[in-house]
């Protein structure tokens, strides 16, 4: 059966079609488009006009990728942005007038089953590890071993409401990472106090593009993982952090939607990777999307 999933992200919407068989898929097409649906409005919980138009520019592209295709069903989700905006109906109803596309609103629990079983493609799990999606609206942490999942969280702390919550200077001071970071202490709660996992597992996204920024090469695309080293990848976060926004809108390893944003990804990453203790970084290729076929099978 060929499919369509479409991940409405806080700051990018991703578009895979795919044949998909019992046991594995073939990609047909894949897009992405950096519609940022929640910049100007996710902290005061709102959708505004602006990224309406632009979330329906890109979704009608999508929808004519499809038909061009000859999709059988295509499974749309909407994230953090949609399902904590107050005008979430108002958008759903004009993204189906307009496309077609019927959005199913997913809470953070189903978006992180999602994410783990889109890592499952590309990672047995032999080796326990905690998968990390970084969202511009919520970050998912999935603790994960071969007997599947042990525990999960998603939190409101992406890179797109703590871009919005606070006034940084360029390049980021000593002053902006700590309260960066005293603030994801603040909104974990305590969740990762006494916590500890040896692997940690980017799933896709800014950790492509950490790959990237590292080695100065595409991120290989297959169904298996990539083995950061952890000390080049510390250093490459420190570099990332400490640099200027001149130096991120002219590095061509960094997509548009995340030339803002980076420093707030490595702040993150960094974070997590000293609380957990980590000692290995994979990063694997897919994410919600990919998990959203193996939920068709």
């Amino acid at each position: 059966m060929r499919k369509g999933v479409i991940d409405l992200g806080t700051n990018t919407f991703n578009l895979l079609i795919a044949d998909v068989f019992d046991h594995y898929f073939e990609v047909v097409h894949s897009a992405k488009n950096g519609v940022a649906l929640g910049m100007g409005g996710i902290n005061q919980s709102i959708i505004t006009e602006d990224a309406i138009v632009r979330a329906l520019i890109a979704l009608t592209d999508f929808k004519t990728a499809c038909d061009e295709c000859h999709v059988d069903c295509i499974h749309a989700f909407g994230t953090s942005a949609i399902r904590d905006a107050s005008n979430s109906t108002e958008f759903i109803q004009r993204v189906k007038e307009q496309t077609g596309i019927s959005v199913e609103i997913i809470d953070g629990t189903k978006e992180a089953e999602l994410i783990y079983y889109g890592v499952k493609w590309t990672y047995n799990f032999e080796e326990p590890a905690v998968i990390m999606d970084i969202g511009g609206g919520s970050t998912e942490f999935i603790f994960s071993d071969k007997h599947g999942i042990r525990e999960l969280i998603s939190l409101n702390i992406g890179v797109s409401r703590i871009f919005q919550e606070f006034t940084f200077n360029d390049p980021l001071s000593a002053e902006d990472v700590k309260r960066v970071e005293q603030w994801l202490e603040t909104k974990s709660n305590g969740f990762f106090d006494n916590k500890k996992e040896d692997c940690l597992l980017g799933a896709s996204g800014s950790f492509e593009t950490f790959y990237e920024l590292m080695y100065n090469v595409p991120y290989p695309v297959s169904f298996g993982t990539e083995e950061l080293n952890i000390n080049e990848l510390k250093d490459s976060l420190k570099e990332i952090i400490s640099s200027t926004q001149k130096e991120r809108d002219e590095n061509q390893w960094i997509i548009p939607i995340r030339k803002k944003m980076a420093p707030i990804a490595a702040i993150k990453t960094n974070w997590i990777m000293q609380k957990l203790q980590t000692k290995r970084v994979l990063i694997s290729p897919f994410s919600l999307k990919e998990g959203a076929l193996t939920y068709a099978i």
